[in-house]
């Protein structure tokens, strides 16, 4: 009997996912005896060709991490969920847009003029873009066309499951791959890998009414208490609206949680949720007072809005 066929694809990313999936350590012998690894870029020589020529629906699983940036990451998206079965959005970039969709609150024209003529890194002062064709003695040379804003892989074509994460964290994984192997998969749509729960629920700090005078960051803290909920302390935590899944690793050491495992269950707009609740423990009824404490919030968008902004109802920046 044959073994299911597996790939996983890495778009517009990091790169951290397929490190992540080698986090599940000798288990990943387990793996190799179950599946037929058909497609992996990062660590096999897989062409397109190879892909394009198999028949429609011939790949079991695909696990597609990365955002939809450029023209390639479209094409083989396109391509994969022609030939997968099915078609899993595995961590956050490719679930909720993550750091690479924070590119959203500018446009390519822009990202490109700051890379190529305005950074300190640029060493030539001929300013010269990347063009998407180039013709050389020894044929023409090729690049995939930059999309003006990132999207997500559901944004683009139709995606059964989402796994997120940044990255996903190995038990996590392991538990998602045993699921596809049993073959006992959950109602198309689900978020796999995680609960309904949010960070707040799985954390062990003790928890009392939030009220506050003043936001801070943790490397200006002398010392966090380690015992108790990182708001209480002014340091900023997305974890009463964060789904659940990853065990509160982040504040297991004195960080707040960031957001990665996107927006728990019943929540529309991450970003908007953060900022309320963030704004509901302000111990102030002054609006100079709030404002002032608010105003020591670095970065909002980036904070509220660090891995889910092309998800979000803002989605995108908008001349």
């Amino acid at each position: 009997m044959s073994k299911p066929k597996f790939a996983i694809y890495w778009a517009g990313s990091c790169g951290g996912c397929e490190i992540a999936f080698l986090d599940i350590r000798e288990k990943i012998l387990d793996v190799d005896k179950a599946v037929d690894l058909v497609f992996c870029p990062c660590i096999m020589d897989t062409k397109y060709d190879d892909i394009e020529k198999m028949q429609d629906g011939e790949i079991d699983v695909c696990l597609f991490n990365g955002v939809i940036r450029n023209e390639e990451n479209l094409h083989l998206a396109e391509l994969l969920r022609k030939k997968s079965k099915v078609m899993v959005a595995y961590g956050s970039c490719a679930s909720e847009g993550c750091i690479p969709g924070l590119g959203n609150l500018t446009n390519k024209d822009e990202i490109c003029q700051y890379v190529y003529e305005k950074s300190p890194s640029v060493g030539s002062d001929k300013n010269v873009m990347p063009k998407t064709a180039y013709k050389t003695k020894s044929g023409q040379l090729t690049l995939p066309a930059m999309f003006d804003y990132v999207r997500t892989l559901d944004q683009v074509i139709d995606v059964d499951y989402k796994m997120p994460g940044c990255p996903p964290v190995a038990e996590q994984i392991w538990a998602v791959i045993e699921t596809i192997l049993s073959g006992q998969l959950p109602e198309k749509g689900a978020h796999i890998g995680v609960n309904p729960k949010t960070v707040c629920d799985e954390c062990n700090r003790t928890k009392e009414e939030k009220r506050i005078k003043a936001f801070v960051r943790p490397h200006l803290v002398k010392e966090i208490d380690p015992e108790k909920c990182l708001l209480e302390q002014g340091l900023i935590c997305n974890g009463p609206a964060t789904q659940a899944g990853c065990g509160a690793l982040c504040p297991q050491v004195n960080l707040g949680c960031r957001g990665c495992y996107g927006p728990a269950e019943g929540i529309t707009d991450m970003g908007g949720k953060l900022a309320g609740a963030i704004a509901s423990i302000i111990d102030s009824d002054d609006p100079e007072e709030i404002e002032k404490i608010t105003d020591q919030i670095v970065d909002p968008v980036g904070t509220f809005y660090r891995f889910n902004l092309p998800s979000s109802l803002l989605g995108r920046r908008v001349k």
